[in-house]
């Protein structure tokens, strides 16, 4: 499985400009996500490692998920979390018509409601970008600093956490995984990348 767990000037220059990549660099704070939830278990664990670390996240939500475990959805929102669409099925943009990729948003906009968008992969093309803009003008489309590989059963949660912290500094959005894919790298991962940052002063905002 190939993907490049870092964002150089390089791959950013193969995206559509004005997508979001890193975010406020001037103070302590970094940019913790989570994709592809809600899960009825996992997203729970993540909420109870947040709350005891003091820490706010955002959760880029599948809303076919979000309709199957609405009450883990409204736990977010009520533990101070921000949420974000991440399309309602999790389809690959690069292999799917504009306008198809829009209604998988509008789909997930219904039960979602945010002003923030992550594709699926971080796959996305110019035409869709104009697409989201023109029906959602407000909406950000957010790509990541650092995504942590917890999705590849090639790597263990030692390397995932590695990679995390390796970018974890002030600005940086890093990448996890609320799935049952990515659980047994995420339970190793998350607890060692909040205790790094505890350890440097780091606090994890939402978006």
């Amino acid at each position: 499985m190939f993907y490049i767990t870092s964002t150089p000037w390089w791959l950013k220059s193969l995206f559509p400009k004005g997508l979001t990549w890193r975010g406020d660099t001037s103070g302590n704070s970094l940019y913790l996500t989570f994709d592809d939830g809600p899960h009825p278990e996992i997203t729970p664990y993540v909420l109870d490692l947040l709350a005891k670390a003091n820490a706010k996240a955002t959760f880029f939500c599948i809303g076919e998920n979000v309709e199957r475990y609405p009450e883990v959805f409204a736990q977010i929102i009520k533990e101070g979390h921000r949420v974000g669409n991440h399309t309602q099925t999790h389809p690959d943009g690069w292999a799917m018509e504009a306008t198809a990729y829009l209604e998988e948003i509008k789909k997930a906009d219904a039960s979602i409601k945010s002003d923030f968008f992550r594709p699926p992969y971080g796959k996305i093309t110019k035409q869709q970008v104009q697409k989201i803009r023109q029906a959602f003008p407000a909406m950000k489309v957010i790509m990541w600093s650092c995504v942590t590989g917890d999705f590849d059963t090639a790597k263990n949660g030692d390397w995932c956490a590695r990679q995390a912290i390796r970018f974890a500094k002030p600005g940086s959005i890093i990448v996890f995984h609320d799935s049952e894919k990515a659980f047994p790298r995420l339970e190793v991962a998350l607890p060692a990348v909040l205790n790094f940052m505890a350890e440097k002063g780091l606090i994890s905002v939402t978006l």
